[in-house]
């Protein structure tokens, strides 16, 4: 079955839709987005992305990422991902947004409007070994210096958005 991806225009306006890595070849502007959720003690679940992914292979990013499918609500799609991804569900809250562009390996050009939301779990996750090849807990502060440290071992997404995470989770005590 072929995977498309919402268009956007630069206000997250709905424009149509596009075949996901042909939307990646040619950079076009597209909806994504990206889940971060915390355990009780604080510590965010990151995954380390399946080296059989088309972009971003082998990278630690947040709990799980993706795109909307055209026709389906923001809900259905993070809760359908993040069960498909990491093999559990809990309750999700968007908490801002943000554009970016950038070029990637094999010729192709993220340029997302990306969605964060943000939940907590107090289990064990399942990851779905075609999506993830490993997985840990870490505090925010922690990662956002080993991202500084080591930013080539993070998903692009991930470094420009940690902080704001960070900013949120010490606002609201999420």
């Amino acid at each position: 079955m072929e995977e498309r991806v919402i268009l956007v225009d630069e206000s997250d306006n709905e424009i149509g839709s596009e075949e996901k890595l042909e939307a990646h070849r040619q950079g076009k502007l597209h909806r994504a987005f990206s889940i971060f959720v915390f355990n009780p003690e604080g510590q965010l679940l990151l995954q380390k992305r399946s080296t059989k992914k088309y972009h971003s292979d082998g990278l630690w990013t947040n709990t799980c990422c993706s795109h909307p499918r055209p026709g389906e609500p923001f809900e259905t799609e993070i809760r359908r991902k993040l069960i498909q991804e990491m093999g559990f569900e809990c309750d999700l809250q968007r908490i801002f947004h943000f554009a970016y562009k950038t070029e990637l390996k094999n010729n192709l050009i993220e340029n997302e409007i990306d969605h964060v939301f943000i939940g907590r779990f107090d289990g064990t996750p399942k990851p779905n070994p075609d999506e993830v090849d490993d997985w840990k807990w870490m505090d925010l502060e922690s990662l956002i210096v080993d991202v500084k440290k080591n930013p080539q071992i993070y998903s692009y997404w991930l470094r420009i958005c940690i902080d704001q995470v960070l900013e949120f989770w010490v606002a609201e005590r999420f």
